[in-house]
């Protein structure tokens, strides 16, 4: 089944700011939270749904994606919550300042026996992933070594004594408006509702230490240089009982030796003798996809572009594949024979060697338009 627009599902425009983007998401929030509606799996689903659509837009570089690449830019580890895959810790955990104390101070009791504790989350790690021009073309599922924080093992926890689990202080002081409850961290716990029983010597004060380990990316086609993806839970782990970061991935492309992308398509030189222009030829050339043979027919201008259609990039969108532009350059020898010399001497004024523009002769112009057509 097909996700729903995000904009369409906060109700709200592409041109919203952020303060509406919340507004809208703290709306429907409210409407479908489960405390309101229990037991209730389809109010539930549109909790889930609204939450992924303001993880996406509340972030600038993930609306930015969004707006150019839709859906297909979260995909395969792309970012986002995965199409259904949040549970309601992690949607607690990362957005419950959206709540405030309008559920019993923003805790939700349907999930873990918690009475509203609110898991911690571990910091992010960042990564480069260079690709070769083929690699972003076809796709590619990339190992890449990480070093991350994980639970020294032998680490043992204790309830926070401060926040008796919870994670929180509720704290309610009275104004002229009558009285204020207001909730933040434990200050003891950082939030994670757990201190350190026990832990080994080579663990940190948080009882966590730095461990190698080879995770697997699937890159989709198509991706762009600087583009980032998301591994979920491959970033460091968190004290206790917390959930793990992410792992945000960069795609560095790679420059290619003969060819240059624009886009979704491809742009090629080929350069061909004066023979060669005259007589025609046929000539081998690179693609993503390996190399191919191009017919040159006799009497090709400098400047005429073959296109090649479909031996582009994959569109991230779905959008199809792009094409190959082949830019025919017709190679001018500097240095000539005597002979050669004399035989285009007497060829100076020979009508085969006079310019005649055909209307199929494209100018300069009217060749770029055709490449942005």
């Amino acid at each position: 089944m097909a996700k729903r627009d995000y904009y369409e599902i906060l109700g709200i425009s592409k041109g919203a700011t952020g303060a509406e983007i919340k507004k809208a998401y703290r709306k429907k929030a409210i409407e479908f939270h489960p405390d309101k509606n229990p037991d209730d799996k389809g109010a539930e689903a549109k909790f889930k749904e609204a939450a992924e659509a303001y993880e996406v837009l509340s972030d600038a570089d993930k609306k930015a994606r969004y707006d150019q690449f839709g859906h297909q830019a979260f995909e395969n580890g792309g970012g986002g919550f995965g199409g259904g895959g949040m549970n309601m810790e992690d949607i607690f955990s990362q957005f419950g300042d959206i709540f405030g104390g309008g559920f019993g101070g923003g805790g939700f009791s349907g999930f873990g026996g918690g009475g509203g504790q609110r898991r911690t989350k571990g910091s992010n790690l960042r990564i480069r992933v260079k690709l070769t021009l083929e690699e972003v073309a076809n796709g590619v599922e990339k190992k890449v070594k990480v070093k991350r924080k994980v639970q020294a093992p032998g680490t043992t926890y204790k309830t926070c004594s401060t926040c008796n689990g919870s994670g929180q202080i509720t704290r309610i002081a009275n104004t002229i408006l009558g009285r204020m409850q207001t909730s933040a961290p434990c200050n003891v716990c950082g939030g994670a509702g757990q201190t350190i029983d026990k832990k080994p010597s080579d663990a940190d004060s948080q009882g966590l230490k730095v461990a190698e380990e080879t995770v697997s990316i699937k890159i989709p086609a198509g991706v762009v240089d600087g583009m980032q993806l998301k591994v979920s839970g491959k970033g460091n782990e968190a004290p206790g009982n917390g959930i793990s970061g992410d792992l945000i991935v960069v795609i560095e492309e790679e420059i290619h030796d003969k060819l240059q992308r624009e886009g979704d398509n491809l742009h090629y030189d080929l350069y061909v003798s004066y023979p060669d222009a005259v007589l025609g030829t046929s000539k081998e050339i690179d693609t993503v996809t390996g190399k191919v043979r191009i017919k040159v027919e006799p009497g090709v201008q400098s400047g005429k572009i073959l296109r090649l259609r479909g031996k582009g990039i994959p569109s991230i969108n779905g959008y199809g594949v792009g094409d190959l532009l082949v830019h025919v350059n017709v190679w001018t020898p500097k240095t000539l024979s005597k002979q050669q010399k004399e035989f285009f001497e007497s060829m100076r004024n020979d009508e085969h060697f006079e310019p005649k523009p055909e209307s199929s002769d494209k100018s300069f112009f009217e060749k770029v338009k055709d490449m942005f057509s």
